[in-house]
């Protein structure tokens, strides 16, 4: 991912992503309350500012999944991982662990900000 792309997105400063209580994550109608907002305006705009949230939040989970990949099949780790066994723990495939071990490797290579 390029510096400038992730500033970007920084920069954005999306809404929140709150934990709902348990009762109402129990109920497969409710999601942060958007069932309930009546006025279109109201409902795009924090529907928006929810899909921005969880687009931020996933591209952060996969930067973790990489640098975790990384230090996993570091060669110095006595018990390094294989890229096939990586695959297998987080569920992807051989090809795709190989690239976010490489994604991750960059990550942690790169600059602090």
């Amino acid at each position: 991912m390029a510096q400038p792309e992730r500033n970007e997105r920084q920069r954005l400063r999306p809404a929140p992503l709150l934990f709902e209580p348990s009762e109402a994550a129990a109920d497969p109608e409710h999601f942060f309350d958007l069932e309930s907002m009546e006025d279109p305006t109201e409902l795009l705009a924090r529907a928006t500012e929810l899909t921005l949230a969880f687009r931020a939040a996933t591209d952060r989970a996969v930067e973790f999944q990489a640098v975790a990949a990384a230090q996993l099949a570091d060669p110095r780790r006595f018990d390094r991982l294989t890229a096939a066994e990586i695959a297998r723990r987080a569920e992807w495939t051989e090809d795709y662990a190989k690239k976010m071990i490489e994604f991750g490797r960059s990550l942690l290579d790169a600059p602090a900000p």
